[in-house]
């Protein structure tokens, strides 16, 4: 899928952005505690291991049953204990507390092959977390959640959104998982934190051949990094690989079937999880969808229109407001010719941030667009380009430290080599200097704001040591359950058309769209009333709500 590549690792173009859990000052930390998606993502293009996308439904489950788990992990009895205190690579903080009514967050390790061409061989453990249901007698089984990124820890994600998600314990268990390169899950690494500190304030809109050669060489440096630290494990940590493993997790789980409610580049896991076993599919929730018909270019344009369209919503809303709205202009264009304008003299000069730190033209754009995956962060925005103007970046700063997984102690968790990893290894695209350059005019003139960064981005696996797999993902999946599949008309990483062209992509009789009429990333924990008894009642229920029903 795409997802946004506001993240200043080594991101390939038009990518997914994950999901954000926590954020990095404490003067903010209550706010940016819950974000969702995606997410950047960094990226390229998405698509099905080996790029066949022509493979019919019984291809994929061949090809799934020829790479199976063998029996001793199948059967593997997991060792549910307290949940320890967060690693650093899944962002740190502490252990997550117990849910409204006392239930308490288990922890366990399960094992899994960490080639499916080779089962028996090498394995690679992965971390779960669960939340057993409130009420037993009515229990249908497990609900396993994907956030979003790649690259976000679902082990530090549900207990963040676990409140929201009460309703649908009543009758299961709340399952997710660091998958394999994240978190726990013996995580990718590249650089360290100090190391990062430099190479996400440099600057990725090269004005010359200088800039562009040092944009070069900083993914180069980059890359090496991920391949000395984490070169091993490279080549194994793409969607497919991550599908199986929850293939297998459904089993080991003791689940006929496998319910899931994905979320961003999670949408884009689960898609690729129904080709490869669409009889395992269980009721299913697809929110804040990727678009898996586009490629690496398709879906970098499209989160610049995206991103595009979510701040001239948040402009129109400034100027709505008159004299409160602190931001210079009487027209929403005036107000992006100001942060244009602004974003120019950070490039020329940067700020002062905080802790000694500044803020770069680089990530003052993060910033902006982290705030724009929710309405609920507009307010931010509005102070933290405000205070930018006056000299100070220490907001916009803090906003982009929460995209990039750098916490109040300056350490980054491991979502963007993760994030990087699991893109490059998907994706086929490889772009050249010569041909990023040739598309730039096109992106700068879909998003005044947002089209430099994103071009650019397209060189992001340029220099990978790991070649990619697909050029689209193949989500096809004849004869699965029905799948709800929710599109958001605000939302900036994964735009709303992405959700018809994934229903469609399902095939029929699988994909049952809505819509909600909505600012921001994702739909269920938008507050909307009319989403969360439709996703509720067939969650819960079993009822599929009437293909395109649309919330407003």
């Amino acid at each position: 899928m795409p997802m946004p590549s506001f993240s200043a690792s080594t991101p390939p173009a038009g990518r997914r952005r994950p999901a954000l859990t926590a954020v990095t000052a404490v003067a903010v930390a209550t706010l940016l505690a819950a974000a969702g998606c995606s997410g950047s993502d960094s990226g390229s293009g998405s698509g099905d291991q080996g790029g066949q996308n022509s493979r019919n439904d019984q291809d994929g489950q061949n090809r799934a049953d020829k790479s199976a788990a063998p029996k001793d992990l199948t059967t593997q009895k997991l060792d549910w204990k307290a949940c320890p205190t967060p690693s650093a690579a899944e962002g740190g903080g502490t252990a997550p507390s117990p849910l409204p009514g006392g239930t308490k967050w288990e922890c366990a390790t399960m094992t899994a092959p960490l080639d499916y061409a080779k089962p028996e061989g090498a394995t690679i453990p992965l971390a779960l977390i669960r939340a057993e249901t409130s009420d037993p007698g009515k229990r249908i089984g497990s609900l396993v959640f994907n956030f979003g990124g790649p690259g976000g820890s679902g082990v530090t994600g549900l207990p963040s959104f676990g409140k929201d998600y009460e309703k649908l314990r009543t009758r299961y268990d709340l399952v997710s998982f660091d998958p394999r390169g994240v978190g726990r899950s013996e995580p990718v690494e590249c650089k360290d934190d100090k190391q990062l500190d430099g190479y996400y304030a440099r600057d990725m809109t090269p004005d010359d051949s200088a800039e562009e050669k040092s944009y070069v060489d900083g993914l180069k440096w980059y890359a090496g990094g991920c391949e000395r630290k984490s070169g091993k494990e490279l080549p194994f940590v793409g969607t497919v690989n991550a599908a199986r493993d929850m293939e297998l997790m459904r089993q080991v789980l003791g689940d006929d079937k496998l319910n899931y409610f994905g979320i961003s580049y999670g949408t884009e896991l689960g898609g690729v999880y129904a080709h490869l076993y669409p009889k395992s599919v269980g009721r299913t929730v697809f929110d804040a969808v990727v678009d898996p018909t586009e490629s690496s270019e398709q879906g970098s344009l499209g989160q610049a229109k995206g991103f595009q369209l979510a701040f001239t919503n948040f402009a129109k809303d400034c100027v709505s407001r008159g004299d409160a709205c602190t931001l210079p202009g009487s027209t929403p264009q005036e107000i992006q010719n100001f942060v244009v304008g602004l974003l120019d003299r950070l490039d020329k000069k940067p700020i002062n941030g905080f802790g000694g730190r500044q803020l770069t033209e680089t990530q003052a754009t993060n910033g902006i667009a982290q705030a724009l995956y929710s309405k609920e962060y507009w307010p931010l925005l509005e102070q933290g380009l405000d205070e930018a103007d006056g000299g100070s970046g220490a907001l916009l700063l803090v906003l982009s430290d929460a995209m990039n997984g750098r916490n109040e102690k300056g350490q980054y968790s491991n979502i963007q080599a993760a994030n990087a990893a699991v893109n490059c290894v998907d994706s086929k695209q490889r772009y050249t200097l010569a041909q990023t350059k040739a598309k730039l005019a096109e992106f700068r003139q879909v998003s005044p704001l947002f089209g430099d960064f994103l071009g650019w981005g397209l060189l992001g696996c340029s220099e990978w040591p790991v070649p990619g797999e697909w050029d689209k993902p193949d989500v096809s999946a004849p004869g699965a359950a029905p799948i709800l599949v929710i599109g958001n008309t605000g939302d900036p990483a994964t735009p709303y058309e992405g959700a018809r062209a994934m229903v469609k992509a399902l095939g029929k009789g699988v994909g049952v769209e809505l819509t909600y009429e909505g600012q921001g990333h994702g739909a269920y924990n938008s507050g909307s009333t009319c989403v969360q008894n439709a996703v509720n009642g067939y969650l819960l229920d079993g009822k599929v709500p009437k293909n395109g029903t649309v919330c407003k």
